[in-house]
């Protein structure tokens, strides 16, 4: 075997998974926390119980990454191309513990539930949202999945990663930075990516990131803003309305607001046995505080991993 071929080997490297005090993780209920998990580069795998995704990383070319189970208590991480320095190995393990959302406190949650009959199996380790490497993607992604087919937002984020996504080492590409989407004009939303009346939000957006006018990642970063706060300036965001606030919420690890839409008013309604109006339904889920918004999204949820306690 050749230097060249050893190091092309995918590197693995190991993980915890457990919350900010000792809470547990379920690695695979993270992965299929969500719809936009399965958005480009990122790709869930059902069967392996993995979640590939592609990264662009400040200190070398971006890299594909495979997530899946270890051993117990831990996730491994395999990364394509050459051998990772230091520092990159360093940045690559901090956009994975983003990912994975690892740093989020639900210890307050899971004690909150511990004896609802509707919602005690997520204290195993459900509940953590997979995000995304940037606050900038999310939004983005959100914009795409608005009043629309989920074919046609698959479409347009294909689109976007295609033509403007950084190519890593195995030819894979990651999601674009607001600067590249910011480079192209706004016909280029309309002929390439198709994006509709979307179209000038993708762009505004970038160019509003660019420009320091927009500054998203600080929405992460700034945990004492208080939720209002924080849905006032995601409202303020190009083509965010109040689904794709509370949805972005949700991402960030704000939980005070349910999303309601065209798919969890049907899906609630099929649980529940009968339709509910949106104030019933916020009614319902008040006793869960500032997590009212996660009980919704987990008790609509629930089935897409089956478990052994399902009909209980």
């Amino acid at each position: 075997m050749g230097l060249d071929t050893l190091n092309t080997m995918p590197v693995e490297l190991q993980i915890a998974l457990k919350g900010p005090k000792g809470e547990p993780v379920d690695l695979f209920r993270t992965v299929m926390s969500h719809g936009v998990a399965d958005l480009r580069p990122g790709y869930v795998d059902e069967e392996a119980r993995s979640y590939t995704t592609t990264l662009a990383l400040p200190s070398v070319q971006a890299r594909t990454i495979r997530i899946f189970e270890g051993g117990p208590g831990f996730g491994r991480v395999e990364v394509e191309g050459r051998k990772l320095g230091s520092k990159a190995i360093e940045d690559l393990m901090a956009a994975v513990r983003r990912i994975l959302n690892l740093d989020e406190d639900l210890s307050e949650f899971y004690a909150l539930i511990a004896d609802d009959p509707h919602l005690s199996w997520a204290a195993a380790g459900a509940g953590r949202m997979l995000r995304t490497p940037t606050v900038f993607e999310a939004a983005v992604k959100t914009i795409c999945t608005t009043n629309v087919a989920w074919s046609a937002t698959v479409r347009m984020v294909n689109a976007l990663v295609d033509n403007l996504g950084e190519p890593g080492a195995s030819g894979a590409r990651a999601f674009p930075t607001a600067e590249a989407m910011a480079s192209v004009p706004e016909r280029f939303y309309r002929e390439t990516v198709r994006a509709g009346y979307r179209s000038a939000y993708l762009h505004a957006l970038a160019s509003g990131v660019v420009a320091g006018v927009f500054e998203v990642e600080e929405l992460e970063i700034q945990a004492d803003l208080p939720d209002d706060e924080v849905a006032s300036r995601l409202l303020a965001l190009p083509g965010i309305g109040p689904y794709g606030a509370a949805h972005l919420m949700m991402l960030l690890g704000r939980h005070s607001r349910l999303i309601l839409d065209s798919w969890t008013r049907p899906k609630y309604a099929k649980l529940n046995g009968r339709k509910a109006s949106d104030t019933t339904v916020q009614r319902r889920f008040r006793r869960y505080g500032r997590y009212s918004g996660l009980a919704f999204w987990l008790y609509l949820t629930r089935d897409w991993v089956p478990d052994a306690t399902a009909g209980a």
